[in-house]
C-alpha cells in the first residue's frame, strides 16, 4: 500500500499534542484529500474514543491517530521533590507555596495501543520510540497504515525492518518534541533537506519530510527531493478550527524575527518553540531535569496556570523555524492554497 493509494493530496496536517488540535480540524482537512491527523498522546482511552468518533460524524475520508511510544516511569519520591525544587523560581512567581504532584506522570501506551487497534483508522503515527514487529502486525491486521517518526537514517531503517509503512523524517527546523529514539536527541542536528535525501537513499519504503515547510513551494522541493508527502504543524497551527488559546495564537502570528530553539526545560524532551522566559530561568538546569514524560507532568500545572492567566512567557509555545510564514486561515482553505501553490511551483 502507498500513501497515495490512503489520501490523494501529499499533505499531512501535523499532530498537535496537548489539545490543540480538534476533530474539526482533523476532519476538515481529510475533506480535501490531504490527511487530517489527530494527536492522541495526552488523550485517555474513553476520549480518543469520543473524538475519534467525532471526527467520524464529520468526515468519511482516511485520518490519522497519532501517539508517543513510551512506558509509564517509575521516579523515586526523592527524585520528584529534587525536580520540583529546580521548578520554584517559575511557580514560586506566581505567587504558590508549593509544586502540586500530577496525579498521573502519562497516559499508558498500552491502553491507548489496544484503542487503536479497536478504532482501526486508515493511518496511525508514532514518536518518542518505535513498536515490536508484533505490534505492526496487529496493525497491519487491523486495516491500518503504519508511519514511524525518525531524526535519522538509522531510526528509518529500524522501522523499515519491523515493517513499517512509512517514516516521518522530521528535520531540527520542526516544531514541538524531537522524535529521536536511537542515540541521544542532542545529536539529531540534520535539518529536513539534510536528512531528507539520505533517508530516501536508505530506505525502499514511503518517506514523509517535516520541518520548517511552510508553503506550496516547500512541498514541491521536498517531492523533487524523494519525498511521498510533508507533514506540517505549525502551518496548521493558526487556522480557525486550532484550539490553541487566543495569546498563544497571537504570539505566532506577530512571532516576526523571534527566535525559537529546542528545550527539553518543559517536558525532558527536546522541543522547539518561542523563547521565553520559562526557558531562560529553567536554562541553568536543563541538564539535570528528569526526563520526559516526568518533567511534562511536573509543569502542566504551572502551563495550565499561564493559559489562564494569559502569560505566553510561561507557556510551551510550540512551534517551527517557519513560524513567521504562517497564514491565518481555514483549514481547509490553506490545503487548497497550497495545492494552488505546488502547481504554481
Amino acid at each position: 500500500m502507498t500513501l497515495a493509494s490512503v489520501f490523494p493530496h501529499p499533505i499531512i496536517q501535523g499532530p498537535t499534542a496537548g489539545g490543540f488540535n480538534t476533530p474539526a480540524q482533523v476532519a476538515a482537512v481529510s475533506n480535501t484529500g490531504a490527511l487530517g491527523c489527530l494527536a492522541c498522546s495526552l488523550l485517555s482511552p474513553d476520549v480518543i474514543r469520543e473524538q475519534t468518533s467525532q471526527i467520524r460524524a464529520l468526515t468519511d475520508k482516511p485520518f490519522c491517530l497519532n501517539f508517543f511510544v513510551q512506558d509509564t516511569p517509575k521516579p523515586s519520591a526523592a527524585e520528584v521533590e529534587q525536580a520540583k525544587e529546580w521548578l520554584k523560581p517559575v511557580w514560586s512567581s506566581l505567587g504558590w507555596t508549593e509544586l502540586p504532584t500530577p496525579a498521573k506522570w502519562c497516559e499508558d501506551f498500552s491502553a491507548q495501543f489496544e484503542t487503536l487497534i479497536e478504532l482501526r483508522p486508515a493511518v496511525a503515527s508514532f514518536t518518542f520510540g518505535i513498536l515490536s514487529v508484533e505490534q505492526i502486525r496487529r496493525l497491519h491486521e487491523a486495516g491500518i497504515f503504519v508511519i514511524g517518526t525518525i531524526t535519522h537514517a538509522d531510526e528509518a531503517l529500524a522501522w523499515e525492518s519491523r515493517g513499517a509503512d512509512a517514516v516521518i523524517a522530521s528535520g531540527t527546523e520542526a516544531g514541538g518534541h524531537r522524535g529521536t529514539f536511537i542515540g541521544a536527541q542532542k545529536d539529531a542536528k540534520l535539518t529536513t533537506f539534510e536528512l531528507l535525501p539520505a533517508v530516501v537513499a536508505a530506505v525502499d519504503i514511503s518517506v514523509i519530510a517535516a520541518g520548517g515547510i511552510m508553503d506550496g513551494a516547500d512541498i514541491k522541493r521536498a517531492l523533487n527531493g524523494g519525498a511521498q508527502a510533508v507533514q506540517m504543524g505549525t502551518a496548521f497551527l493558526v487556522t480557525d478550527e486550532s484550539s490553541i488559546n487566543a495569546p498563544y495564537k497571537q504570539r505566532l502570528l506577530t512571532a516576526g524575527n523571534h527566535p525559537t530553539r529546542l528545550t527539553r526545560t518543559f517536558s525532558g524532551r527536546y522541543a522547539r518553540g518561542l523563547e521565553n522566559r520559562f526557558m531562560q530561568e529553567m536554562s541553568s538546569k536543563e541538564r539535570q531535569l528528569p526526563l520526559y514524560p516526568i518533567q511534562n507532568a511536573l509543569t502542566s500545572s504551572i502551563r495550565a496556570e499561564a493559559i489562564k492567566r494569559g502569560e505566553t512567557e510561561l507557556m510551551s509555545l510550540w512551534c517551527g523555524t517557519g513560524v513567521a510564514r504562517a497564514r491565518p486561515m481555514a483549514a481547509a482553505k490553506l490545503v487548497e492554497t497550497l495545492l494552488a501553490e505546488i502547481s504554481a511551483a
